[in-house]
């Protein structure tokens, strides 16, 4: 079994695998541009965070009914399950399937369906987390977090994703600040290709509590100091560094210097469909890739479950750290 560890940053949509694609599109009626599996799986190459963003919206267009996103959320935890997931919060794009004319309850009360069981299920406890997408308007995504208020005994927090280059974190610092009167968790992503500077602008303006990826912090050494004071975490996704050419390789990762600048650092898989392996095949990478020691694989184990939402159940936290305590690597 692998060490126990919760997931902080995965899109539910990345995690469509190319068999679920198909089979979806067959019950859908939807024909999809490609042969067969192999062959949708071998589009699964990119050059950049751009064509990774094509591909991954065009596809959403099998998930139509709120079955579909229960068998969706059902097929990621199972296999989150086998990888030591115990904590999982899920990142969802609410934008992108509205503008397909999906209902934003049809796609809530569809994963909705499968969290509520999933930790009788799979074992794994989990918050959703409802993100806007950067590239759209301010006023889209006021639109949306408006429509999503019958729900928010579903949703635990915000969250910005998708292009981030010239579309700064101040753009949405209405919407995030509604989410803060609603009492809703605030996430961002900022750091990955944008600048270090969109790192501080998501804390300063967004109220961010936590930023997902963060790589570019490391240009800026204030900016370091800031986090590893603040205890800010960061959600890192190595795969997708390297499959979206944020980084050459995993060898050059500098997750290294960053556990070591003191950064309260966690591994994810953020779309492990498209970027070749889940949230314990992550962990696996950077163990060979950097050369990590057991104990440094369980401290990210460990900051995981600190970094997360999980406030309203310290026990469930406490109880997750042991296990973390208690695991023995190589056994």
């Amino acid at each position: 079994m692998p060490v126990p560890k919760a997931e902080l940053h995965l899109h539910i949509e990345g995690t469509l695998e190319p068999e679920l694609a198909f089979a979806l599109a067959a019950r859908n009626g939807v024909t999809l541009p490609y042969a067969d599996t192999d062959a949708l799986r071998a589009a699964y190459s990119f050059g950049d965070l751009q064509s990774f963003l094509d591909l991954y919206y065009n596809l959403m267009a099998v998930l139509r009914t709120a079955e579909d996103f229960t068998e969706l959320a059902d097929a990621y935890l199972e296999r989150a399950a086998a990888q030591g997931v115990r904590h999982a919060e899920i990142f969802f794009d609410p934008q992108a399937h509205t503008a397909r004319g999906v209902p934003i309850g049809t796609v809530i009360e569809g994963l909705g369906a499968s969290l509520d069981r999933a930790e009788e299920r799979y074992g794994i406890s989990t918050r959703l987390i409802l993100c806007f997408l950067r590239d759209e308007s301010a006023e889209s995504a006021l639109a949306t977090l408006d429509a999503a208020k019958p729900y928010l005994h579903r949703i635990t927090g915000v969250g910005l994703d998708s292009a981030e280059v010239g579309h700064p974190p101040a753009k949405f610092r209405e919407v995030y600040e509604e989410a803060a009167r609603l009492g809703l968790r605030r996430v961002a992503h900022a750091g990955e290709e944008g600048p270090a500077a969109y790192v501080r602008e998501a804390l300063d303006v967004l109220g961010a509590e936590r930023i997902d990826h963060g790589l570019r912090c490391m240009e800026d050494p204030e900016l370091v100091d800031r986090l590893a004071r603040e205890r800010i975490p960061l959600t890192v996704c190595p795969f997708s560094n390297v499959r979206l050419r944020v980084v050459d390789t995993l060898a050059d990762h500098p997750l290294p210097a960053m556990m070591a600048a003191g950064l309260l650092v966690t591994v994810n898989s953020d779309d492990p469909a498209y970027f070749g392996g889940y949230a314990g095949d992550n962990f696996d990478g950077i163990r060979d890739a950097l050369g990590l020691a057991p104990e440094q694989l369980r401290e990210l184990a460990r900051n995981s479950f600190r970094a997360s939402f999980l406030e309203d159940d310290e026990a469930r936290r406490a109880r997750y750290l042991a296990e973390v305590e208690a695991y023995e690597f190589g056994a």
